[in-house]
């Protein structure tokens, strides 16, 4: 029973990184002048400052159209419980930030 609460705990920790790098990426990612490499790279490195122990194998996509940007973290909790495997996935989408124009006040 207390391992099974441990690998839920580590589960829990590995998609709270998961949803941060993708966050993370998203911000980067629908910033005006941004892009999906960008926000992929974005979270590629908040995983590697974060994910080292409770997440496995890591990895990111990323998507910018003309009006929305998406990035996508996956992986796998780190295994207390043997022959148990838990996947990690997170996801954030938002509109891609741009400037327009105040036609109305000419």
């Amino acid at each position: 029973m207390l391992l099974a609460i441990v690998q839920f705990a580590l589960w829990s920790h590995a998609t709270h990184i998961a949803q941060a790098a993708a966050s993370q990426g998203l911000a980067v990612a629908r910033s005006q002048n941004g892009t999906a490499a960008a926000g992929t790279s974005s979270a590629q490195q908040l995983l590697d400052q974060l994910a080292s122990g409770p997440l496995t194998g890591p990895a990111v996509t990323s998507d910018r159209t003309a009006a929305s940007a998406s990035v996508r973290v996956s992986g796998t909790a780190t295994s207390v419980v043997p022959f148990l495997s838990l996947p990690v996935h997170a996801e954030a989408v938002g509109p891609v930030e741009r400037f327009v124009p105040d036609l109305a006040s000419g």
